[in-house]
């Protein structure tokens, strides 16, 4: 039995598919997920105007109060800071997963190197304990940010998936940090 690859190829090329509507991790689903995370529209966040508990703790930049703060303990993990609540997200309407793709540090309190920990789900602890968080070196070049966005990689998350982060500056006694989250939506 021979296999007419010609024949193949033109059928793939012209079938259509359903994307991220379609069958979840189907190899159409896939590269259509790899083509909205390369090709979408990024949403950034600040902190809340006017925060409401764990539910709302931020506003799309330009409706919020500024970036969110972090201070790192004495050589250790600071306490970890809400960024996103369980109705921040969806940014736009009918979007049902999302992924944090970049983190822009607006402030540094010191010029050392920081090490920042990004906590997805119920709660930061929760979420350390399953595995479900971010790791990022962050190194001003002076503590006047002269550096842009650092990128993060996570995993896509469903909409209402709270955020959490904290930093820690090796052998400092306290040092804050100022900064914006931005992330991905997807459809499906």
């Amino acid at each position: 039995m021979s296999i007419n690859l010609t024949s193949i190829s033109s059928q793939i090329d012209a079938a259509a598919t359903d994307g991220l509507s379609g069958v979840e991790d189907s190899l159409a689903y896939r590269i259509a997920e790899v083509e909205r995370h390369l090709h979408s529209y990024e949403r950034w966040f600040e902190t809340a105007a006017v925060a409401s508990g764990e539910t709302h703790v931020a506003d799309r930049i330009g409706d919020g109060n500024g970036a969110f703060v972090l201070d790192a303990d004495n050589d250790d993990w600071g306490t970890w800071v809400q960024v996103l609540g369980s109705n921040d997200t969806p940014a736009v309407a009918g979007n049902v997963k999302y992924d944090l793709h970049r983190i822009e540090v607006s402030a540094a309190e010191r010029n050392e190197v920081y090490f920042v920990q990004i906590a997805l789900g119920d709660s930061a602890g929760a979420a350390l304990g399953t595995e479900d968080y971010i790791e990022v070196v962050f190194k001003p070049s002076s503590n006047q940010i002269d550096s842009g966005p650092v990128v993060v990689q996570a995993r896509r998350k469903d909409v209402g998936t709270k955020a959490w982060v904290r930093c820690k500056c090796p052998g400092q006694n306290t040092a804050t940090m100022n900064l914006f989250v931005g992330l991905h939506e997807y459809e499906g």
